[in-house]
């Protein structure tokens, strides 16, 4: 988990703040003694912020767990955000250029994707002018492990929140016979992609087609989204994918810039 900075002697509306920021970082819900240690905030100040937060729905609990979580009110907030479609809006020029700048290299279809559970969404699409047919278009769900747009965000992700996504071999979808089938293979994979700045798959998703992407984060550093394009496997060589890459970490940086 990533740690908030203290929050001791500031307004109660930035501890709220950081209070919903950590529960929306968090693999689950969280224990008050948890969230107390996380804003290092006395317990007794984080129970009479809870009981606050309670009564405008911002946070639910759990009496059984003895847990909080996000509520309703907050998922209302992330939803009219989505509907004022920012990082769409944000991140499209960056896909056209995306898109242009590959066209010199090979025919690809550019995107961006971000994490929904265990999928990866696609929110903005555009290709080059040589057409490239492959399955990824706006709205389109995708395995998140199987995809280089998905592992990209994943492998920026704190450990045990990917645990919690992909810790059983069940939740793992098999579409070629290729890409992870165990966790503990998809760990494996993650960490090198993470140490290389940049996740690929070829023939993962579809026979005969391979990806490059790359995470672009938020104004915390973490993954948000991710740039990527997709080729086919046959029209791309070593150095031209190596050379995708680099345009699709270059986007991926310029997108963070953007978005902070």
């Amino acid at each position: 988990m990533v740690h908030t900075a203290p929050v001791t002697n500031v307004p109660a509306a930035t501890r709220a703040l950081a209070m919903l920021r950590a529960l929306a970082q968090a693999p689950g819900p969280m224990t008050a003694a948890g969230l107390a240690r996380e804003l290092r905030v006395p317990r007794s100040s984080i129970y009479h912020l809870l009981a606050a937060m309670a009564a405008e729905g911002f946070v639910v609990h759990y009496p059984e767990e003895e847990r909080w979580g996000l509520g309703v009110a907050a998922f209302e907030i992330g939803a009219a955000y989505l509907r004022h479609e920012p990082l769409e809006r944000l991140g499209r020029p960056v896909v056209s250029r995306l898109a242009s700048q590959s066209a010199g290299i090979a025919p690809v279809v550019a995107h961006l994707g971000v994490l929904h559970g265990r999928e990866t969404v696609y929110l903005v699409r555009e290709g080059t002018p040589e057409p490239v047919t492959v399955i990824v278009d706006v709205g389109v769900r995708l395995p998140a492990s199987l995809t280089a747009s998905g592992r990209a965000v994943l492998a920026g992700l704190p450990a045990a929140q990917v645990r919690a996504l992909f810790g059983s071999r069940d939740w793992l979808v098999d579409r070629t016979g290729a890409g992870p089938s165990t966790p503990a293979a998809l760990t494996r994979l993650l960490a090198a992609e993470r140490s290389r700045g940049w996740a690929a798959e070829d023939g993962f998703v579809v026979e005969g087609y391979a990806s490059v992407a790359a995470a672009a984060g938020g104004r915390d550093g973490r993954p948000v989204a991710s740039l990527g394009v997709t080729f086919r496997s046959d029209r791309a060589d070593t150095a031209q994918r190596a050379a995708l890459a680099d345009l699709v970490v270059r986007a991926a940086r310029e997108l963070t810039r953007r978005l902070a």
